[in-house]
């Protein structure tokens, strides 16, 4: 019986980290990852220690990056220390406006930031949408490793049935 609970409770967890991985509020990952445990804690469906550790190191890794990219994007994307700064204090500030603030908070602080700098409003743009284009990219990696981790489950949990 508690096997059933975990085995339902990971499922949902790990599909409340398929959506974590698209609303920037949730943890997408990190959720995922412990249903996976959850999983792996029942009596029939016990994961490899080598797997658990690798999703973990993918998960962490994912986890950085999806706060990195945008500071990173806006700076590759020509931006200035202002408008790298102004990314970085968008996507703190657009933490506590939910998940349109934190899609669109780095986008315009880069904006908001470069144009302080003195910058025309054609280049503070190309830095906002580098700061975009990069929450897109981490956006899609989270996708990636929360999706693995559901086929894990599908694939444990048909081979079950």
């Amino acid at each position: 019986m508690v096997d059933i609970v975990l085995i339902i409770l990971g499922g949902l967890l790990l599909l409340v980290g398929v959506i974590g991985a698209v609303i920037p509020v949730l943890p997408g990952p990190p959720i995922g990852y412990i249903g996976l445990l959850l999983l792996h804690f029942t009596e029939r469906f016990q994961l490899s220690s080598t797997y658990l550790i690798v999703i973990a190191v993918f998960v962490v890794i994912v986890t950085v990056l999806d706060y990195v990219l945008p500071v990173w994007g806006a700076k590759k994307f020509g931006g200035t220390k202002a408008g790298v700064r102004g990314s970085t204090i968008g996507l703190i500030v657009g933490f506590f406006f939910g998940p349109l603030g934190m899609i669109f908070g780095p986008f315009v602080g880069a904006y908001i930031g470069d144009m302080s700098a003195g910058r025309t409003s054609s280049q503070a743009l190309r830095s906002a949408m580098g700061s975009f284009v990069a929450f897109l990219l981490s956006t899609g990696l989270k996708l990636i490793i929360s999706g693995v981790m559901l086929y894990k489950y599908s694939v444990i949990l048909i081979k079950a049935l």
